[in-house]
């Protein structure tokens, strides 16, 4: 059983992350630099702890059920600078340095087109 309390985990200093029921949580990552949203993937306990070890951000791939380092085939690494934890620690903000594109389309962030109207509209950069 788990004896922490929300108390703890929301106004305390120590790092007790809230992986949800499939032992996820949610990251956010952002460019270190603009601020720009970059992409968002999910992390396990592997992931996170990789991440922390080797400064570069690993999550957890729900479609081939593994862990991944973003980059490991094409060297588009993202060097996390800092990691932001929201209030209940069940979701991090990744800020990061880009070694290239972010996106596996070869944009630099997965989120390069807007919603307008029920058309998608590629962002202006």
């Amino acid at each position: 059983m788990d004896d922490t309390t929300n108390e703890d985990r929301e106004r305390g200093k120590t790092f007790l992350p809230k992986f949800d029921d499939k032992g996820l949580l949610s990251a956010v990552v952002t460019d270190f630099d603009s601020g720009d949203v970059l992409m968002v993937a999910f992390m396990d306990e592997e992931a996170l702890a990789a991440t922390r070890e080797t400064g570069l951000a690993h999550f957890h791939s729900r479609s081939r059920g593994k862990l991944w380092q973003k980059g490991e085939s094409s060297g588009h690494v993202l060097k996390v600078q800092e990691m932001l934890v929201d209030c209940d620690q069940d979701a991090i903000v990744l800020r990061c340095m880009p070694a290239g594109p972010t996106c596996h389309t070869g944009e630099t962030s997965c989120f390069y087109r807007l919603l307008d109207g029920g058309v998608l509209q590629r962002v202006k950069t």
